[in-house]
């Protein structure tokens, strides 16, 4: 298979949340030799090409990597897997994208709505290769399958535990950067809360503005707003910022407080195993299963296209309930489960802008 040179890594500066990173893009399954581009059983390949943070960012491009391996587990499918560089322009993705396409892998997924524009260019150079764009409807075509969410619902439930969770009546909302689709998460997030308890205060922080992207990239961004939030008193923080997130969660653990979670269950990240006993729980987005519905699309010949939409009423979104901690919270657990019922009754619509 060919392999996908890996550009940059991305590291944590505090030892506690060091991750390990691969030294180069590759099959998922190499062990390190390269192979040919089509393997000797004909077997169908599928790539993906990570977002800011990249691969071992316990969260958004890790639950596309989940995804990936499961199709490989159990469709056959041959992986491969590209990384991001810090910066990078749209013409770094456009060439990313063309290579895996023509290395032969159907389908090649873009993870993230920063992949829109590349994506846009590379689908009408390779008509036959369906496309999957993970957070984004601005760019379609026929071979281009959109795979959004609901984040605004599953952060309300998340505002709905922290209201229930916190003492203080302070929680806060931590954005990598403030772009459209995090402020779903926010939107969504302080109205569950104030829907909870209005008497509750929201502290808001974006660590970047676009273009600058290092909101999704840098724990130490997280750790010092999370730690600015304590110290005004929030008890509950709710992070939606990638890789920069578990500096949130590192910071809110260490004081002894609630974190959320976001995009994967952080509980049940290793890399975050030292401050798991504070993640009260994480608003999940099923990632990983849309990246493994449209490899298993192409795979069953009929190619998903257009906008496939996850949310809270088809478990698409959700929170996470591993921590035990969170199970033994009766009246948070009746709260947001009336909240589900609610939204997805559609007596409660959620706001998608603050």
């Amino acid at each position: 298979m060919r392999r996908i040179t890996r550009i940059t890594t991305v590291g944590i500066a505090s030892a506690a949340l060091a991750l390990s990173a691969t030294a180069c893009g590759k099959s998922s399954n190499d062990t390190g030799s390269s192979s040919s581009s089509s393997s000797a059983s004909g077997a169908l390949k599928a790539a993906i090409a990570y977002d800011i943070g990249g691969r071992g960012d316990q969260s958004f491009n890790d639950a596309a990597y989940a995804g990936l391996k499961k199709a490989e587990a159990e469709l056959g499918v041959k992986g491969s897997e590209a990384e991001p560089s810090q910066g990078e322009s749209d013409a770094d993705k456009v060439a990313r994208l063309t290579s895996l396409a023509r290395a032969g892998n159907n389908p090649v997924i873009g993870v993230g709505f920063s992949y829109a524009p590349a994506i846009e260019k590379v689908a009408k150079s390779f008509p036959k290769t369906t496309f999957g764009l993970i957070d984004d409807t601005s760019k379609t075509g026929p071979n281009i399958a959109n795979l959004v969410f609901n984040e605004e619902q599953g952060s309300y439930l998340a505002g709905v535990a922290a209201a229930k969770a916190s003492k203080s009546g302070t929680v806060g909302f931590i954005g990598g950067v403030e772009v459209p689709l995090i402020k779903k998460f926010e939107a969504g997030f302080t109205q569950g809360v104030k829907d909870t308890n209005p008497k509750a205060k929201v502290l808001t922080q974006y660590l970047t503005q676009p273009p600058n992207f290092d909101g999704f990239s840098k724990p130490d961004l997280g750790k010092a707003a999370a730690e600015g939030q304590l110290d005004k008193g929030a008890d509950v923080i709710y992070a939606a910022a990638g890789l920069a997130g578990a500096g949130a969660i590192e910071a809110t653990a260490t004081a002894g407080k609630w974190a959320i979670g976001v995009d994967s269950d952080q509980y049940k990240q290793a890399g975050l195993a030292a401050y798991k006993e504070h993640i009260l729980t994480s608003v999940t987005k099923d990632v990983s299963g849309s990246v493994f519905n449209v490899i298993k699309s192409v795979k069953d010949g009929k190619p998903q296209s257009g906008e496939i939409r996850y949310g809270l009423a088809a478990n698409g979104v959700g929170l996470a309930d591993s921590n035990p901690a969170y199970t033994k919270m009766t009246d948070l657990i009746a709260a947001v489960d009336k909240a589900k019922k609610d939204i997805v009754d559609g007596k409660i619509t959620v706001k998608t802008a603050p």
